[in-house]
């Protein structure tokens, strides 16, 4: 007997997809598939049983009925054994001091998931804080949360927060405008425990422009991340879109005198930022938090990316703000309000 139900099954089949980076719509056919199988009164006994309901196809059908009848299903046993290696060798020993993660969506802008969904994987992980950091205004592409939004998510977290022990932090990852300002109202960021700044627009403009602008948002009292600050993007021809220009000694400098933490990206088409300015970055003083910037719940475990980085640039545990428990988190992401 495996002790699994079918929408575990397939909520972890789902996650080993995310984890490998497949494509969104292909894994949302397992979490949905899961969400059916958590509402019906009976479960099917065969195969043929689970393929006559709505919304299941072939594999679902067959992982669904191996689950219902005790079986480990032989494409979940597969997955496994695939990703029993880790991710990232070099990273395994820093990965397991990492407390949390500051950069994280979920499908109140363009992330896959519920915030449910996030917490549950970031428990199973063993994360004991997780911020939600949605989209800004701004962003529409990505459908970034209006005020009025970011207010109604809140009630969603807290929602969330008393089915998981996971501490889930309310968040945003706000657009850094052409000014230097942030994308949302004061009185909004001062609710929220973390606030991680980032460049979505106008990447191209000139170093005096973005220096300028960077340092604007660094010094802003809500700010407690810089996220991928050079934007660097892998496209998937392999090739890299281009990365913002800027003095990166006075923004690092910048973010050691105001205490933001440097984002290390964790997703494997950022690994922002890269090697040479992450050293600058150490040399100046700067903090540091090694976060995933997860879409989806497999997309957690990125983390041993971003780890294996942290190392290498030979960044010490206690300047990853994300090594800290949440309490002195919480108490440096609020030095300034």
């Amino acid at each position: 007997m495996t002790g699994l139900t079918p929408s575990e099954a397939l909520r972890e089949y789902a996650f080993w997809l995310e984890r490998d980076r497949a494509d969104t719509y292909r894994v949302r056919a397992f979490r949905e598939a899961a969400a059916i199988a958590d509402g019906l009164p009976e479960l099917p006994d065969t195969e043929a049983g689970w393929r006559s309901l709505k919304g299941f196809g072939p594999k679902t059908s067959a992982i669904a009925a191996a689950a219902a009848q005790g079986r480990l299903p032989t494409a979940l046993a597969d997955k496994r054994a695939a990703g029993a290696a880790s991710l990232d060798p070099a990273g395994d020993d820093l990965r397991a001091l990492l407390r949390g993660d500051l950069h994280t969506h979920t499908n109140w802008s363009d992330g896959g998931s519920s915030i449910a969904e996030m917490a549950t994987i970031a428990e199973a992980l063993g994360h004991d804080y997780l911020a939600i950091t949605d989209h800004s205004p701004r962003l529409r592409v990505a459908n970034g949360l209006s005020g009025e939004r970011l207010v109604s998510q809140w009630g969603e977290i807290e929602s969330a927060q008393r089915n998981h022990r996971v501490r889930i932090l309310k968040g945003i990852e706000v657009d850094i405008l052409g000014d230097g300002a942030l994308d949302q109202a004061d009185a909004l960021l001062d609710g929220l425990d973390v606030v991680t700044a980032s460049v979505h627009s106008e990447l191209t403009a000139d170093s005096t422009t973005m220096t300028r602008r960077m340092i604007g948002a660094v010094s802003n009292r809500h700010t407690t991340v810089l996220g991928h600050p050079t934007g660097r993007k892998l496209r998937p021809d392999g090739t890299w879109r281009g990365q913002s220009s800027f003095d990166a000694e006075l923004v690092f400098a910048a973010c050691a005198m105001f205490g933001v933490a440097v984002e290390i990206n964790s997703r494997p088409e950022r690994q922002d930022p890269p090697l040479d300015l992450l050293l600058i970055a150490k040399d100046a003083g700067c903090l540091f938090s090694v976060d995933s910037d997860a879409h989806a719940p497999g997309q957690l475990d990125f983390l041993t990316y971003g780890a294996a980085r942290a190392v290498a640039a030979g960044i010490e545990p206690d300047q990853i703000v994300t090594t800290w428990p949440v309490e002195r988190l919480l108490k440096h992401a609020r030095r300034h309000r």
